[in-house]
């Protein structure tokens, strides 16, 4: 059980699930006034579409290490689990099954709700992390790009499912001149979270690839720092770094002009230090160490961005 555990990555499993709930609690207190204070965040739709979410990336998970067995053995044989705790029969019957009871909740959400989009984002989702991971992982650019834009999807899903709710349900008759004013609320949030995720994501795929340059030799990969050397590839780190300290400033204005007060500032001020942080790591020597800790800097600072919702229910409760 520990190692299938190891296998999905249970950390990032609830990474996912706490940022999709403090999104989702964050627009239940904008709408609260329109919604009759109907929590959408305690639905069991929600807990549903969370649960698919996480499903699917628990799959990506163990396929993408059905995978890179060879490459894990060099670049990190402590850390392998497949065919040495795991059997691959078995990994790929895990994969199998997580798959099928997660398309089979998106097809469920998409009768109840009347939409196509999640059967389609989740359909999307189970086939690019299995060409991913058998393809496009060892190609460049390609790879880095479909994983950050997956990661990406988990804010915006959230925006899909309160975008659907209000558009139709909420605010259908009353409230004209909020109606225009939050209509596209929802998936606003959502895109701009998921802008933050994907470049984010993006950096410390770059980052990863750095690290794995040996295995990935082996693989005939042809990543990033394959192709265009190590030096380049931290140089294109930094700039994402920089990119997404940019992104915060409509924040800063949100917070100066008085829609946020100070206490939502506290993960931006957090994810800020450890951006700064990544970046100092990133000027230093390229070795493992300073690889590895540049890749928990970025996630840290992924973390910090990602529940910066959870702050804003925050300050709307007080």
């Amino acid at each position: 059980m520990i190692h299938f555990l190891r296998l999905i990555r249970p950390i990032n499993l609830l990474i996912i699930a706490v940022t999709m709930y403090s999104v989702g609690g964050y627009l239940d207190l904008v709408y609260s006034s329109f919604n009759d204070g109907i929590m959408l965040v305690q639905s069991f739709n929600f807990f549903l579409l969370v649960i698919s979410t996480v499903m699917i990336a628990a799959a990506g998970n163990i396929i993408n290490d059905y995978f890179d067995v060879r490459a894990d053995r060099i670049n990190r044989p402590e850390r392998t689990i497949i065919m040495k705790h795991i059997k691959r029969r078995w990994a790929i019957v895990f994969h199998w099954v997580l798959n099928f009871v997660a398309f089979g909740i998106a097809i469920h959400l998409g009768l109840v709700l009347d939409t196509f989009w999640y059967v389609f984002i989740h359909l999307l989702s189970i086939n690019l992390l299995w060409f991913y991971s058998m393809h496009l992982k060892r190609t460049l650019v390609i790879g880095n790009v479909v994983i950050a834009m997956l990661t990406a999807l988990v804010p915006v899903l959230v925006g899909i499912y309160y975008q659907d709710y209000f558009k139709t349900v909420v605010l259908e008759e009353a409230h004209p001149f909020h109606l225009n004013n939050y209509r596209f609320f929802p998936l606003y949030i959502g895109l701009g979270l998921g802008l933050f995720a994907f470049v984010l994501n993006w950096t410390r795929e770059i980052i990863k690839d750095m690290e794995d340059v040996k295995g990935d030799l082996v693989l005939k990969a042809r990543t990033i720092p394959i192709v265009y050397g190590l030096q380049k590839s931290r140089t294109i780190a930094i700039i994402f770094v920089l990119i997404t300290m940019t992104l915060t400033i409509p924040i800063i204005w949100f917070w100066r002009t008085g829609y946020i007060d100070g206490i939502a500032l506290v993960p931006l001020l957090l994810s800020a230090i450890s951006s700064v942080i990544t970046l100092m790591i990133l000027f230093r020597p390229i070795n493992q160490k300073n690889l590895k800790q540049a890749n928990l800097g970025i996630k840290f600072t992924m973390i910090f961005g990602m529940i910066l919702p959870l702050f804003w229910v925050i300050q709307l409760l007080n």
